[in-house]
């Protein structure tokens, strides 16, 4: 992530951010983070990139990102999961869930779900299905795409000043954190696997 910043500049946080923004699994805690510390000198020798212009991109990015998926899921989230189900791990059950999940908590899920991890990156297609409002849905997301870019740019930029205490302290400590990681992907998708055969066998035995 730091050579990418590196060599492609801005074009290269909007363009993770947008990818991250529609349900591509890339880290734009690191992306942000990164790119705010390239704001100092400590990072590189000299500042790269401009702390506001970081924001800006970044926002930009990841609204764009944001609009994609949902429109996808205003379109043809239903069809989608008709088609492709299995292999995305996802159920009608699923977008039932979501719905009635988000016909209560919208306003909110928009919001502070641009700020969680993970769940930013999926927000916006239940919305979609949801058919929000796109004036509320853009005005929710445009805040919550700054406050969680400009958070992680700030402390990327704040940790430059102290970079390569940060980066020891970072390899000290990778190899746990990438083993559970790992272990948390391989949970989730079984039980993900799991469920979805689960409400396959179901649907099966109600059909006939």
């Amino acid at each position: 992530m730091q050579s990418l910043i590196a060599h492609y500049g801005y074009f290269a946080i909007f363009i993770v951010a947008a990818l991250t923004s529609a349900c591509i699994p890339l880290p734009s805690e690191v992306l942000f983070g990164y790119a705010g510390a390239f704001c100092t000198v400590a990072v590189g020798g000299a500042k790269h990139f401009n702390i506001y212009e970081v924001i800006l991109f970044g926002t930009l990015g990841s609204l764009l990102g944001a609009g994609i998926t949902y429109e996808l899921g205003r379109r043809a989230g239903r069809t989608i999961v008709d088609r492709w189900g299995k292999w995305i791990l996802l159920t009608h059950k699923d977008l039932d869930h979501a719905e009635a999940w988000f016909a209560k908590y919208g306003t909110y899920s928009v919001f502070f779900g641009r700020m969680i991890p993970f769940i930013r990156a999926v927000i916006s297609v239940p919305a979609g299905l949801a058919e929000m409002n796109r004036a509320k849905f853009w005005s929710l997301s445009a805040v919550g795409c700054f406050l969680w870019t400009a958070l992680l740019a700030l402390l990327g930029k704040a940790a430059g000043a102290q970079w390569q205490n940060v980066s020891h302290t970072f390899h000290t400590i990778e190899v746990p954190i990438v083993a559970l990681s790992v272990l948390v992907v391989i949970a989730f998708f079984w039980l993900r696997i799991r469920s979805v055969r689960n409400q396959n066998a179901k649907r099966g035995k109600h059909a006939r």
